[in-house]
């Protein structure tokens, strides 16, 4: 699995003229490929943040761009930033801040709570299977690593369960917390950010796939 949290390469605008960005003289600062999500009305999908400045960032995904106008840029830790997209070229695009914006405090992207891998909302129905049992459930969000279920069964702390469904093939988990119908999953082999991504935009909205 690739690291999506590596260092940045400081850049001045005239170094990097497809920007597409006002204020070009600003200086821009470029994040190696960081991992982030796009928030729109068709849903959250994965992006990789490419470079950033205190007008505007530049992000690929791994598939068609949201095409919604209103659009929001939300870090690992929770961070939000309203977006304009002024760009747009295959899974490449570079959106205007609509605030103003503190390029150090989200580069450095602080954290008030324990790091965690990018986690999607997304809701999607499962089949949940155990050696003795089988049942409905349903994913509530998601990450590269692991899931929240929700099913009426009772699974115990640290079973072993396999959950699949139409858009994904069987994965292996193991249970890692339960609050009342509610289980945190531990996936035993993590999705790679693309896998990921694709997913999340088969379950979302499935017409971004057809410029993939």
């Amino acid at each position: 699995m690739m690291d999506f949290t590596s260092g940045r390469v400081t850049a001045t605008a005239e170094q990097t003229p497809d920007s597409g960005l006002e204020q070009r003289s600003a200086p821009r600062f470029t994040s190696l490929i960081r991992a982030a999500k796009l928030v729109c009305g068709q849903g959250e999908f994965v992006c990789v943040i490419r470079d950033v400045s205190a007008s505007g960032v530049s992000l690929r995904t791994f598939h068609g761009l949201p095409t919604d106008a209103d659009v929001a840029l939300e870090l690992q830790n929770g961070e939000s930033y309203e977006l304009e997209q002024v760009r747009a070229n295959g899974f490449d695009a570079s959106y205007r801040f609509q605030g103003k914006v503190d390029v150090e405090r989200l580069i450095s992207e602080n954290w008030s709570f324990p790091k965690r891998q990018l986690r999607l909302n997304i809701m999607m129905p499962v089949r949940a299977s155990t050696l003795t049992q089988r049942s409905n459930a349903f994913i509530t969000n998601m990450s590269q690593q692991g899931a929240r279920l929700e099913c009426d069964n009772v699974f115990a702390i640290d079973q072993s369960i396999r959950i699949e469904n139409d858009y994904m093939p069987e994965v292996r988990c193991k249970v890692r917390w339960r609050r009342d119908a509610n289980y945190g999953l531990a996936f035993d082999n993590f999705f790679s950010l693309r896998e990921f991504a694709l997913l999340a935009a088969r379950v979302q909205c499935p017409l971004l796939l057809q410029a993939e």
